[in-house]
């Protein structure tokens, strides 16, 4: 797992013994200490060593929170290091600048065209499709070609975050364009994928270094660090399957697979992946829920175990592709057994791997939101603090968090550690289950249309109130699950579509709802100024 900007932050653990290797220009530096990678280029440039060395004694000023302020002359010096332990990253882009030209030559667009599944029609017709995606992946390439050879200087922000953004393109073209081979679309997102990983996450955010501020990563008056590897390991997990379940659908939509399999529904899978609904975007929808999840787990990798200070524009980005975006793709799940009167096994998985991901992220946005404000009362610029970070005043050492490292020997640790700032009350695990309950009533009781609506609907909310308020930053959100029991147990009685026996398991459910979401459960950790809100 890359390691971000991990020793800005001096998060090496005192007493641990470091190996030294050979930096810039024959200096020693210990970058060792973090998993041996410092012979291998990829340490980041203030391992442990040189931050102690850059204290008041070698004209640093001691900081907010024991970390020590760095002279310009100094952090040039380190991003000198630094590009030179990463230069091999810029060539590398090179060499995927070369294979992005060459690829429509060596694979073509000729062979093995495929229509989309359904015979849906695209906004584009296949002779464009081919020209735009052949003459973007040579664009492409050529861009990496230019800004990648820029890149091997030292001091170019803006040429890296070119690469970067191309990466990105690589990633948006296929979906976008409709590729029309396998290849094509395999080789642009996965060029692109390694493209935004060795722009980005390898050597770590572009001229950083030069304004970065050191300092613990534990935020004020909170008991464990919501950025720290094991809370985002979790995520990037969960992301990445994610990936390959959207990736499966997209396969399918995009023609390049005749069949999906479906374990429980059948031919509904087919039959909801060729509706009107889902025909009603000019893209696949499924290809854009594979786009989504691919930035999702590579953006778990960004940044330091302190980036809610270091990095608020990045979690904020986080935090709308995963909760409000998120929100929508399991809002469009739903609504399918509704809209389009099937069910599909994989569209429900992807939004249950969805489901978690909310109240996990939850918690890094609402430290990421009390830096901001706290900045802003100190009277901070909160522009400059929001793309730049700010002072981690009030920030505390990390020692409870075992380290994802620990994960070979003590596995179960490590994931409970990705799991603190959640714990589940059994009345909302209770909600939870009565909320899937009542998503199978129509079928189970014979329930017509409205009535049917209403148990699908309402189950399905209750269902995502219930886990969004596991999350304890988020625990009020199980009083959204109030109107929703009142719904399923007065809607069946008024609107009709059903039997005796569903209209009383709806009151009952509801009843039961209801009772159920009023105690708010335990509430196992600290969360600063955020705890007044935790009831």
């Amino acid at each position: 797992m890359s390691e971000h900007e991990g020793p800005h932050e001096g998060q090496e653990p005192e007493g641990r013994p470091e190996k030294e290797g050979h930096g810039a220009g024959g200096e020693r530096h210990s970058g060792e200490g973090h998993g041996g990678m410092g012979k291998r280029g990829v340490t980041r440039p203030m391992g442990p060593r040189q931050h102690k060395q850059h204290g008041p004694e070698h004209g640093g000023k001691k900081g907010h929170g024991g970390g020590h302020a760095m002279s310009s002359e100094d952090r040039k010096k380190m991003l000198g290091m630094h590009h030179a332990q990463t230069v091999w990253v810029w060539w590398s882009i090179i060499l995927l600048g070369v294979w992005m030209v060459l690829a429509p030559l060596t694979f073509g667009q000729a062979g093995m065209r495929v229509e989309p599944s359904g015979g849906r029609d695209v906004w584009l017709s296949m002779e464009w499709r081919v020209r735009l995606m052949g003459g973007s992946d040579v664009l492409s390439g050529l861009a990496l070609l230019f800004f990648g050879w820029r890149s091997l200087k030292p001091g170019r922000p803006l040429s890296q975050w070119a690469c970067c953004f191309v990466g990105i393109w690589l990633s948006m073209a296929p979906v976008l364009f409709w590729a029309p081979t396998a290849v094509s679309y395999l080789n642009g997102t996965l060029v692109g994928m390694l493209v935004i990983a060795l722009s980005l996450l390898v050597p770590g955010m572009p001229g950083m270094v030069r304004y970065m501020k050191m300092g613990p990563p534990r935020p004020p008056g909170w008991t464990y660090n919501p950025s720290s590897w094991p809370q985002r390991a979790v995520m990037i997990g969960l992301g990445f399957v994610g990936f390959l379940v959207s990736r499966y659908l997209a396969a399918f939509q995009l023609g390049y697979i005749d069949t999906i399999w479906d374990p429980f529904f059948g031919e509904s899978t087919r039959n909801v992946l060729n509706s009107n609904m889902s025909h009603s975007l000019p893209i696949s929808d499924a290809a854009l829920g594979t786009l989504a999840y691919t930035f999702e787990f590579l953006m778990g990798f960004m940044g330091s175990p302190a980036r809610w200070r270091t990095m608020p524009w990045m979690v904020t980005f986080y935090g709308i592709l995963v909760i409000p975006l998120g929100l929508v793709h399991i809002g469009l799940v739903i609504s399918q057994p509704v809209v389009v009167g099937e069910w599909c096994t994989f569209c429900l998985l992807a939004a249950a791997i969805m489901l978690p991901m909310l109240p996990l992220e939850g918690d890094e946005v609402v430290a990421m939101g009390q830096h901001l404000v706290q900045a802003k009362r100190r009277g901070e610029s909160l522009w400059k603090v929001f793309w730049k970070g700010g002072e981690p005043e009030g920030s505390q050492p990390d020692e409870r968090d075992p380290g994802v490292q620990a994960f070979p020997e003590a596995p179960v640790k490590v994931v409970r550690a990705g799991l603190w700032g959640m714990s589940v009350p059994w009345g909302l695990a209770l909600c939870a289950l009565l909320g899937v309950g009542l998503m199978a009533v129509p079928g189970l009781l014979a329930v017509q249309k409205p009535a049917s609506a209403v148990f699908h609907l309402c189950g399905a909310f209750i269902v995502t109130a219930s886990v969004v308020a596991w999350g304890e930053v988020f625990r009020l959100a199980r009083m959204l699950n109030l109107p929703l029991a009142g719904a399923v147990a007065v809607l069946p009685w008024v609107l009709g579509g059903g039997g005796m026996m569903a209209k009383v398991v709806g009151l009952l459910a509801g009843v039961a709802v209801a009772a159920l979401s009023l105690p708010r459960g335990p509430k196992r950790e600290s969360y600063g100024s955020w705890d007044r809100f935790v009831r």
